[in-house]
């Protein structure tokens, strides 16, 4: 099974100092959620995680080894990404964009086979997609459209999923079936690392958190040791009232800031 690591890396994100160098493994079995404000640098992890932009310094491990040193097909075997925006690049149905998922198992000109075919329908059934395979992907909603994009990584059976906020556009329904799906993933051995803004769904469905903060700051570990409202309050500038509902703690807003500035919780640990 499939591991990534961040070894003391900084990520390259513009006119900000480095902040805490990131040591953390994403192992089989485990769900990450990554947590913190807009420009906290969520999506910049995630695309530098995937070796889609170079961090400032340290570097990235698939399996023990340099991500930036490993054949782009093993990558992309090893790995699926479901971005937070996609644009459409030329007209095609929901079957042919799902079937993008077997690209990596395909050699050179190739054309998928059968069994291709079926775990496409069959990631498309999983999002209860089936109805809508002959449609063009330009004219689905934009919920339709984000299930299309995971059933797609679901059809490329990876066994590291990087996604970045995956329950985009969801009703709420979908949402739960979409979290629950990846769950799932974890849960028969594969790595999950996912970006987040409801800090409820993270505290539902993750083992571990990451919580970046704005000045470059950040800490990470087992949820139930990130899910304090101390840490949560700082990370997002605002008061929270914590609950309980079906032994899953619950965060609300509780009036309004400012929260004060310094931040004991902001700093590096290890999982």
């Amino acid at each position: 099974m499939t591991q990534l690591s961040a070894h003391e890396l900084i990520m390259d994100i513009p006119d900000r100092a480095d902040g805490v160098p990131l040591n953390l493994d994403i192992r089989p079995g485990q769900v990450w959620g990554v947590l913190g404000p807009n420009g906290a640098g969520k999506t910049t992890l995630l695309h530098t995680l995937a070796g889609l932009r170079r961090p400032r310094s340290g570097e990235v491990l698939l399996d023990g080894e340099s991500l930036r040193r490993q054949r782009r097909r093993r990558v992309a075997r090893a790995l699926a990404v479901i971005f937070q925006d996609r644009l459409d690049g030329f007209p095609a149905t929901v079957l042919e964009t799902v079937l993008i998922g077997r690209h990596p198992w395909l050699a050179p000109w190739d054309l998928e086979t059968a069994e291709d075919v079926r775990l496409a329908r069959e990631a498309l059934a999983r999002l209860e997609l089936s109805e809508l395979e002959a449609r063009l992907v330009n004219t689905l909603s934009g919920g339709e459209r984000q299930r299309v994009a995971i059933a797609t990584a679901l059809a490329q059976t990876p066994e590291l999923w990087l996604a970045d906020e995956p329950t985009n556009h969801l009703d709420l329904r979908h949402q739960v079936e979409v979290m629950e799906l990846l769950h799932g993933q974890a849960q028969s051995g594969n790595a999950v690392f996912l970006c987040l803004h409801d800090l409820n769904l993270a505290a539902r469905w993750c083992d571990h958190l990451l919580l970046l903060y704005p000045d470059g700051q950040a800490c990470w570990g087992p949820a139930a040791d990130m899910l304090v409202p101390d840490a949560l309050e700082r990370l997002y500038d605002q008061p929270l009232a914590r609950a309980e509902v079906d032994g899953a703690p619950v965060f609300v807003p509780a009036g309004a800031g400012p929260i004060p500035s310094a931040n004991p919780h902001a700093h590096g640990r290890t999982p």
